[in-house]
């Protein structure tokens, strides 16, 4: 090397801020935030069928209503600890699987990784522990005010839309129709 020559880069790729640009080769069209909506809402009510069961079976729901005003705080607890794992397991499962839930499967969306537009595998798993298992802290404010902003992230992240357990599971949603 003359000393006429720069250095050379330490890095032979563009730098982190530049970032992936869209559209990453491979990659379906990112999903809507309509399309995102509208599939949580689907989800929401799967979520909220789990949430009905566990009260039914943890005794928390014959409590209430053989106690008008009055709740068994254990068993509603316990009732939220298991709505919330099990939803976990609901998301978890599909999404490793084939990337999408039910909700998704009804809009025609998936969940992707972000590298290659892959099914998310392992990572699903990662993705939904993000997002179902804050909601064991729902009774103390924290998990619904968490999901709040998670699922609002969205709106301002640039390029790629992304909620927090997207970010965490370096996934994004895309288009399901190709």
């Amino acid at each position: 090397m003359s000393p006429d020559q720069p250095p050379p880069s330490p890095m032979p790729y563009p730098a982190p801020s530049s970032g992936p640009q869209l559209p990453l080769p491979g990659m379906p069209p990112l999903a809507t935030w309509n399309q995102r909506f509208w599939a949580r809402l689907i989800d929401s009510l799967v979520l909220s069928v789990i949430w009905m069961l566990t009260l039914g079976a943890t005794g928390a729901l014959e409590y209430t209503l053989d106690h008008p005003g009055r709740q068994d705080t254990a068993k509603l607890l316990l009732s939220a600890v298991l709505t919330f794992l099990l939803y976990y397991v609901y998301e978890g499962a599909m999404l490793a699987r084939d990337g999408q839930t039910l909700g998704k499967k009804a809009l025609n969306i998936r969940v992707a990784m972000l590298v290659d537009g892959d099914m998310p595998r392992g990572q699903g798993w990662v993705r939904a522990a993000v997002y179902a298992l804050p909601g064991i802290l729902s009774p103390v404010v924290i998990g619904w005010l968490f999901w709040l902003v998670n699922s609002l992230w969205q709106l301002w992240d640039k390029p790629f839309a992304q909620s927090l357990h997207d970010k965490a599971a370096k996934t994004v949603v895309v288009s399901a129709v190709q």
